[in-house]
């Protein structure tokens, strides 16, 4: 019987998983409603239940799962396999023995971590990081929020809470706007979707945004910001906005470049895929901004691996050693280094 491990990303509305080889191609995979409003135990027993059914479909069953990872948004004790606060759950998911029950369920061990270091694990294994040995990276998730991690010298960075890495929650402007975390003027309350997202429906309901208007046939419902990235090539105003949502996005990792001088800062989230006009200014404004040190050899991308990066962290977090403090090479991100990892599936 084949070996093979399992990567989850948990969501507020859908749960992906696929299973892997050790080469770390992906066998099968597959996504399900999240339903979280049923309560943990019943969420991680239809995941389990998920997992099962995808395994069956690997090469008519005769695959065996060896360790599951799984992305979890919000605050979890890496070590003890434990939720501690997950914004966006009823009940906050307080407390809750994923790694317990999950591994009782599948008969194997399991890893937890927050969802956007393990997409940062993705990037870093099967993404932009790929083949790159001791590589330094940031990565900015932005999305419905803004999350972050850090690799030093070509490891993740958890810190002792696995919560290391939280770039979107740098203030910004000290008498903003509050952000749900409780501070004022973080990066995640200007530079979000939903943050620049508002600015385009305020210019549009001002008359100010002609073309957005006309995508979004006047429903302020509508407006994306892959919507506005298309209207600013019409709208001189939405091409403003999103430019200075990207100038404060560039601000912030022009800090993370000024403290760390990682070689590479990668975009991901759903705001990435504004595409040029995001990237080029990010870089832009780091070159202007850090002074301290040349910031030539400093890369600015977009994520290679787009929505995918969650669960392919995900197969890379199975088989990986957590510590306290990092999260040091697996045995599956080395062999599968250079290599696509998605390959061939069955979806």
């Amino acid at each position: 019987m084949t070996g093979c491990v399992v990567g989850i990303d948990l969501g507020g509305t859908a749960i992906k998983a696929a299973v892997a080889d050790v080469n770390g191609n992906v066998l099968a995979q597959g996504s399900i409603d999240t339903q979280s409003h049923d309560g943990p135990s019943r969420v991680l027993q239809r995941i389990a239940d998920h997992v099962i059914q995808l395994r069956r479909r690997c090469s008519d069953g005769g695959v065996n799962i060896t360790s599951v990872g799984m992305g979890v948004p919000g605050l979890v004790d890496v070590q003890s396999g434990v939720s501690k606060f997950l914004p966006n759950f009823p009940t906050q998911w307080r407390d809750i023995p994923i790694t317990a029950q999950l591994s009782d369920s599948l008969g194997c061990p399991v890893n937890i971590l927050n969802d956007v270091r393990t997409a940062t694990l993705g990037e870093l294994r099967f993404g932009r990081g790929r083949g790159r040995r001791n590589l330094s990276m940031a990565f900015f998730s932005l999305g419905t929020g803004v999350g972050g991690g850090v690799v030093i010298d070509g490891r993740l960075r958890l810190g002792p809470l696995g919560a290391a890495g939280e770039l979107g929650h740098q203030t910004m402007q000290p008498n903003g706007r509050r952000c749900g975390c409780g501070n004022h003027g973080c990066l995640e309350t200007i530079a979000s979707g939903p943050a620049i997202a508002a600015e385009g429906v305020r210019l549009m309901r001002m008359g100010l945004a002609p073309r957005l208007y006309e995508l979004v046939d006047g429903d302020s419902g509508l407006v994306t910001t892959q919507q506005m990235s298309i209207a600013a090539n019409d709208d001189p105003l939405i091409r403003q906005a999103i430019e200075q949502a990207a100038n404060y996005i560039g601000i912030a990792a022009s800090n993370v470049v000024t403290i760390l001088h990682p070689e590479m800062i990668v975009l991901g989230g759903g705001v990435a895929q504004i595409g040029a006009l995001l990237v080029d200014t990010v870089r832009k404004v780091i070159t202007e901004r850090v002074g301290m040190f040349p910031t030539d050899g400093v890369t600015v991308l977009a994520s290679e691996l787009g929505d995918q990066a969650g669960v392919l962290g995900a197969i890379a977090l199975a088989d990986t050693t957590l510590t306290d403090t990092t999260l040091a090479e697996s045995t599956l991100g080395a062999i599968a280094l250079g290599r696509d990892p998605l390959g061939p599936t069955n979806t």
